[in-house]
């Protein structure tokens, strides 16, 4: 079988870490790609999304300068919060997915905070 790769590994233990403080949370799981940003809440019970959100939707792709800016990942983070609002969603565990806290991330998960999510 082959083995993991480093980027495997560190996603994997940090959604192990945030599965275990979860208590029944939804996750705010984040893809950041070298083009866009995506992030979606999804109920690890259920293995289903609740609510989604990315750069390259049609509203946004027009507004937004690039999709891999600071500044895009905070409409993204917004517009996730106001969707998870809208589908009974307040309380959520962040997964960063093996990045770091750190620039794009950390704007996605401050605009959500500002945004009405708590976590």
């Amino acid at each position: 079988m082959a083995h993991a790769s480093t980027t495997e590994r560190r996603r994997a233990r940090v959604r192990r870490a945030v599965k275990a403080a979860a208590n029944g949370r939804p996750r705010l799981s984040v893809f950041r790609s070298s083009k866009n940003i995506y992030a979606q809440i999804i109920d690890d019970v259920a293995g289903a999304t609740l609510a989604s959100a990315s750069t390259l939707e049609k509203d946004l792709k027009g507004s937004l300068k690039t999709g891999a800016d600071v500044e895009a990942a905070k409409v993204v983070g917004k517009l996730l919060a106001e969707r998870a609002k809208s589908a009974g969603v307040e309380q959520v565990v962040f997964d960063r997915g093996g990045y770091i806290y750190h620039g794009r991330v950390k704007a996605l998960a401050e605009a959500a905070r500002e945004g009405g999510l708590d976590f």
